[in-house]
């Protein structure tokens, strides 16, 4: 009995560590965003160094995976727990490199005008964040029924990208010179469409964790362009 408690505090305390981690992301998603809005050079200079405290919490929670499941020989449920926490840890990480090449974006655009006022950008980040903050509430929550219906938001992730590529095309026609800092803010717009992907794979897990079924939520078979 008193082994399964104190498998039951760490592997808590790894959920809370998992939940840190998910909170450093979050902030990094909209933070870039607000960086390229606001042209803050220095801003997407720390993210970009916040990016490698991200990728070691990232490295520690695997660590304190792998060790609970050698020294504790978890039972087919909580093995499903560690697999996934393993599994939301990476995606995490990946979210946070999207961020992360935001911040490069604005960097490469330097002191140039935008083009246009950031306004779907910013919606794009916003939709993404609050996807990924009740993915990982649905995984603590082991709730299944928000973790399918979480997915299904991905189109309007989408349906901004959409409204992204559209106006900027707009922006290349009437003048050619415009187009390599049109094709930066479409890799920010598509960075940001590729963390709300990357948020289905996390509600899958969640799946997974309490149904022990792989099923996929939203087959979106597309191309991938990452700025990292």
């Amino acid at each position: 009995m008193e082994t399964r408690r104190t498998f039951d505090r760490e592997l808590q305390s790894l959920q809370d560590e998992m939940l840190a981690l998910g909170s450093m992301v979050e902030n990094a998603l909209i933070e870039s965003v607000a960086c390229l809005k606001r042209r803050d050079f220095e801003g997407s200079h720390r993210l970009m160094a916040q990016d490698r405290v991200i990728n070691r919490k990232r490295y520690a929670i695997e660590e304190q995976v792998l060790v609970l499941i050698a020294t504790r020989q978890p039972m087919a449920s909580d093995l499903r727990i560690l697999a996934a926490i393993l599994e939301i840890a990476g995606e995490l990480e990946r979210i946070g490199d999207y961020a992360k090449g935001i911040g490069k974006i604005n960097l490469l655009i330097g002191d140039q005008p935008l083009l246009k006022p950031l306004i779907d950008v910013p919606m794009m980040a916003e939709q993404a964040r609050s996807m990924l903050h009740r993915a990982l509430d649905a995984f603590i929550r082991r709730d299944v029924e928000l973790a399918r219906a979480i997915p299904q938001e991905d189109d309007l992730v989408d349906a901004l990208y959409e409204q992204v590529y559209r106006e900027l095309l707009t922006y290349i026609m009437e003048d050619p010179r415009n187009i390599e800092q049109a094709n930066y803010l479409l890799w920010a717009a598509h960075n940001l469409e590729r963390a709300a992907d990357r948020v289905t794979n996390l509600c899958e897990r969640v799946v997974f964790t309490v149904t022990g079924e792989l099923t996929e939520l939203d087959v979106k078979k597309e191309s991938q362009l990452d700025v990292r």
